[in-house]
């Protein structure tokens, strides 16, 4: 459809709401649930089916279609990933599948890795954590690849850091989506750039595989032929990147500054 058909059909539907005019709408944008739901459903179990994923992105998008304000200045297509991812993470979420250990264990590694940065004043390396941890190598990289299995959908709760008392959806800051809010563009810049000198400080793999999943959006199977190493590797390296983001990120003011 072209961008004037669109625009047509945007101040129709606002003129009269008619449901044949939200389903036309629907039908443009239905391709932006397909996409959310296969970002947000590559590293789920796979009990997990995909249609039901589209299913409850959908019902994000038609929130978005009937919340939305074409007079705003906001692209549709930011406001309503953000709605459509929201509607999926809030129905997951509901069923309760993430288990409570493997949450307090995601906990327990960020916080580690928190403690031993402030320390070592760098990146701690898997044996620092592992030793700090009391547990073996194998045994970190085996809760990595449970946590990987869980996080890619359960961004609120496994990937919210708090920056200046805000909480924040880490994936929002670097997908550089958002629902619009009243806190000053200023504060979201500080944000953005905190993360961003956050993850300029990761070892060089997971910084590779963050920027090849997040600005190159590649899935893990693609990220993982171009490092030569198997899917569930780079999902622990994700892990494990994220959770030293979040550990880095967490209680730092908004205009926080890192240094090595």
């Amino acid at each position: 459809m072209a961008v004037e058909d669109t625009q047509k059909l945007w101040l129709d539907y606002r003129r009269n709401g008619d449901r044949k005019l939200r389903d036309r709408l629907i039908l443009t944008y239905a391709p932006l649930v397909k996409y959310v739901a296969g970002r947000l459903g590559s590293g789920l179990p796979a009990h997990v089916d995909d249609d039901d994923l589209v299913s409850y992105g959908l019902l994000g998008l038609i929130g978005a279609i009937e919340r939305f304000d074409p007079e705003r200045d906001i692209k549709f297509e930011t406001y309503a990933i953000a709605r459509i991812k929201g509607s999926i993470i809030d129905e997951l979420r509901s069923l309760d599948w993430v288990p409570r250990s493997v949450r307090a264990r995601a906990r327990d590694i960020e916080r580690t890795i928190g403690e031993l940065e402030a320390r070592l004043a760098r990146a701690p390396t898997d044996e620092e954590i592992s030793q700090k941890l009391g547990i073996t190598g194998e045994e970190l990289d085996d809760s990595l690849a449970e946590i990987s299995r869980t996080s890619i959908a359960a961004l609120d709760e496994l990937w919210t850091v708090s920056v200046g008392g805000d909480q924040i959806a880490l994936i929002d800051t670097i997908e550089d989506e958002h629902v619009p809010n009243p806190q000053s563009a200023l504060t979201e810049t500080e944000v953005k750039e905190a993360v961003g000198e956050a993850i300029s400080r990761l070892p060089e793999r997971e910084k590779l595989v963050v920027t090849l999943y997040y600005y190159e959006e590649l899935t893990l199977r693609e990220i993982g032929e171009v490092l030569g190493v198997t899917e569930s590797r780079v999902s622990q390296l994700h892990t494990k990147a994220i959770l030293r983001l979040k550990a880095r990120l967490a209680g730092a003011p908004a205009h926080a500054t890192f240094q090595d």
